[in-house]
């Protein structure tokens, strides 16, 4: 059985850069992630309620520790304004040492 990985990636969508900045601030805010990544305007196309849209809305890739994975969900739920918000989950097989000791750095709750 595989080791579970130390730090997971979590990319997401909101619909306004504002509501993008706000979760993000608020995640690093709590030292739930150590960085939020937000580019955009991204064109997302999805099936919704049996119809397909189009919608413009701004990518969050989100790196956090996955020991702080199940608070960063609960806040994440809190702070998104959508009724289903995407969240994808990747683990992160390895990094530079000097980044990932900088992330587990920012996401400890000792600060």
């Amino acid at each position: 059985m595989a080791a579970e990985a130390e730090f997971t990636v979590v990319l997401s969508t909101a619909g306004s850069a504002a509501d993008a900045a706000t979760i993000a601030r608020q995640l690093l805010d709590r030292r739930l992630a150590a960085c939020v990544n937000i580019t955009g305007p991204v064109t997302s196309v999805f099936r919704w309620e049996g119809e397909v849209r189009e919608e413009q809305e701004c990518l969050l890739v989100i790196k956090t520790r996955t020991s702080r994975l199940k608070a960063m969900r609960e806040a994440f739920l809190e702070l998104h304004p959508y009724d289903c918000p995407e969240m994808v989950e990747l683990p992160v097989s390895g990094g530079l040492p000097p980044y990932l000791a900088w992330l587990r750095q920012e996401t400890s709750i000792a600060g």
